[in-house]
């Protein structure tokens, strides 16, 4: 019965769901594409029996998912691979990186008929779900056709399963059609057996994203990179992440004070959305800074201030040619972003107090100096100020935020090992 209400309310929104698609496509016309596929009907046709099925929500997931896809396409060659996503940003990462050696879709929507088609077009033998995105009909489903769900590299933060558990007898119907759960962390997987997880079907691996692989061509990108943003001197490069609207401003009344002290400093600014490019460029011109778009190729010049990271997938380059970075997501309450890209390489990560998503990464750095809280702008002036004029201090942030980073490693052989279970009698 939770599982029909659940069904009908859906079908009722439905209407207001593609208005919402419509509604965002004004500024990202991706939106209002591809409506077919988010009903089941995908762009391909007779495909082979016993695929496997990663669904990554958008690029966060998706990114974490890479390395995931590579290990399956290494070690099982033949078995072909479905990559959904629900955004159009989660989409063009699919691309970019796989392009045609793996098949990509949006994911249906959870209606037994989309979710139906979808599974009976693409026959998985197991579908791997990115962290937390949990569809009560997609999981029946699979469990009616025998199809195992694995949902990997979990995480559940307290914010999240306060809200699952409004659901009631919903949120158990669903962890019992969860073939297993391979969770980041303990917390995480405490929440999940609150929640009504069967203990014996969790499995504590670790966070993938610390099996981040930076090659040596990314690193001679990245110091190609911070030798043109310097312009041949010895101006700071301060890196601003996948911000959010309601922190630009923050971030920007931030960087005006540290130009008091640093007149020459470059702000790479990089909203987390692709629709607020340009509502942020305009941002950046009202403050009164000479602005750069990265999308335009122009050469960032001694005059430039903002350089606006309006592209995609450059994320992680940009980590390793900064030298001070902020996370974004933090100093509003969405509750964070990848605090381990800028720790790989060595760079101090500095965020905003909001962190639930990434607790568990943000304790290790915390715990050993690799990061620093700022709730507010002077605050965030502060630390940027702080690590530029004191070596040692900043040395001694950089060498502890990648000693986290470099001493986490490990989940996704965890991961992997953890899915041939599945894999290796139906292979």
């Amino acid at each position: 019965m939770p599982r029909a209400l659940y069904t009908f309310a859906l079908y009722l929104l439905t209407p207001f769901i593609l208005c919402r698609l419509l509604w965002r496509a004004r500024k990202a016309p991706a939106y209002a594409r591809r409506w077919r596929e988010r009903f089941g009907f995908v762009p391909w046709s007779n495909a082979d029996p016993g695929a496997i099925w990663i669904h990554a929500v958008s690029v966060g997931e998706t990114l974490a998912a890479v390395p995931v896809i590579r290990a399956l396409q290494a070690g099982y060659p033949e078995v072909p691979l479905v990559v959904t996503t629900t955004t159009p940003t989660g989409s063009e990462q699919v691309r970019k990186v796989f392009g045609d050696s793996v098949r990509h879709s949006y994911c249906p929507y959870d209606l037994p008929g989309a979710v139906r088609r979808f599974v009976r077009r693409t026959r998985p033998r197991l579908v791997i779900i990115m962290e937390t995105e949990l569809w009560p009909n997609l999981l029946a489903i699979c469990k009616h056709n025998d199809i195992p769900t694995v949902l990997a590299n979990a995480r559940l933060s307290e914010k999240s399963a306060r809200g699952y558990r409004k659901l009631g007898v919903l949120v158990k119907l669903m962890l019992a059609d969860i073939t297993r759960v391979t969770a980041q962390a303990e917390a995480d997987a405490q929440r999940f057996v609150e929640l009504g997880l069967a203990r014996d079907k969790l499995q504590i691996t670790g966070n993938i994203k610390f099996d981040l692989e930076i090659s040596d061509m990314l690193k001679q990108q990245a110091r190609q990179l911070k030798q043109a943003w310097r312009c041949a001197d010895s101006r700071p490069v301060l890196l601003a992440a996948s911000t959010h609207r309601g922190e630009d401003e923050i971030i920007l009344k931030a960087f005006d004070a540290v130009l008091s002290t640093y007149t020459g400093a470059l702000l790479v600014l990089v909203p987390r959305h692709p629709e607020r490019f340009n509502e942020v460029a305009e941002l950046c011109l009202q403050h009164g800074h000479t602005l750069t778009r990265r999308s335009a190729g122009a050469p960032v010049t001694p005059e430039t201030q903002v350089l606006l990271g309006d592209t995609m997938g450059e994320l992680l380059l940009f980590c390793g040619a900064a030298d001070v970075v902020f996370v974004g997501g933090s100093l509003v309450p969405v509750g964070g972003h990848n605090l381990i890209e800028p720790a790989a390489w060595g760079v101090p990560v500095l965020s905003g107090p909001a962190l639930f998503n990434f607790a568990e990464v943000a304790a290790k750095l915390q715990a050993v100096g690799g990061m620093a809280i700022c709730a507010d702008a002077e605050e965030l002036t502060a630390a940027v100020l702080r690590l530029l004029g004191d070596r040692e201090a900043y040395q001694r942030m950089a060498a502890s935020a990648k000693s986290v980073a470099d001493a986490n490693r490990g989940a996704l052989k965890k991961l992997t090992d953890s899915l041939a279970g599945f894999l290796v009698d139906s292979c």
